[in-house]
């Protein structure tokens, strides 16, 4: 069985490839050291080798930076986020905190970021940029005005909400990369609404978990090349990515029933 993060999406355009799977950073800076650190080796030792972080998850981009420069740099993809006003000086302190060269950085909200990102492209610097967002709207217009490599949605494309559609057709025609994160919800992991327990009862008799079939869910869009998976501890990311190494038979995704519930 493949590692999480070599199993390839479908196909795609995409100028740039993260890999499919990914840890995303956003906890790590909430635990002591040492739960963070375990938490990224296990990630790691999961076969997942792209790690998402930011100057806003607290000592997240120390703990990834101790964590992964015991790996061979080669291996293994970073991204981080600008913040504040000079990108330059975001992309240069994240570096040093990280104690690693970053791969890709997103920014969010900030037109001005994108020239200069470009630049620290076009000189080696990082090897892409693109944008981060909650609002899918706003990364169409990026996507259609900005030449990204890459977009960020946090939301808006998973199985009980893919209103986030017109945008992933967009980055397929103008061969940008879209990395999704937030798939695994309170919905999904909790069955809080009859439209999750609905799902869940239709994968469950293809012997898939509502959780596995989340995390499969995106990528079967081409423009999706990455999926950012969360966790807090050891435990979490393993059990994501043991899900992930799970197949989902094809013939769910053109179950008649599961068609009726995602629309």
């Amino acid at each position: 069985m493949a590692a999480p993060s070599q199993v390839l999406a479908s196909h795609s355009t995409s100028r740039f490839r993260p890999p499919r799977f990914g840890l995303g950073g956003s906890h790590l800076g909430e635990s002591e050291d040492e739960t963070a650190v375990a938490t990224i080796d296990a990630a790691y030792q999961a076969g997942i080798r792209f790690f998402d972080t930011s100057p806003a998850y607290g000592d997240s981009e120390r703990r990834l930076g101790t964590a992964l420069q015991r790996r061979p740099r080669g291996e293994f993809l970073v991204s981080t986020k600008v913040v504040g006003a000079d990108p330059e000086e975001s992309v240069r302190t994240s570096s040093e905190r990280l104690g690693l060269a970053v791969d890709l950085v997103f920014a969010q909200h900030d037109d001005a970021a994108y020239p200069v990102l470009d630049r620290l492209r076009r000189d080696g610097v990082i090897k892409a940029f693109g944008a981060v967002s909650d609002d899918w709207r706003e990364l169409d217009r990026l996507v259609r005005d900005v030449e990204l490599d890459c977009v960020l949605l946090t939301g808006q494309y998973e199985l009980l909400d893919q209103s986030a559609r017109p945008l992933l057709d967009r980055c397929v025609a103008r061969g940008v990369s879209a990395v999704v994160s937030g798939v695994l919800t309170p919905q999904v992991l909790h069955m809080e609404t009859v439209q999750a327990r609905r799902l869940s009862a239709v994968c469950e008799r293809y012997g898939v978990s509502l959780p596995q079939a989340a995390l499969s869910f995106p990528s079967r869009h081409s423009a999706v090349t990455s999926v950012l998976i969360a966790a807090s501890s050891p435990a979490e990311i393993r059990a994501d990515a043991a899900l992930v190494r799970r197949p989902v038979p094809e013939r769910l995704w053109k179950d008649p029933e599961l068609l009726r519930l995602l629309s």
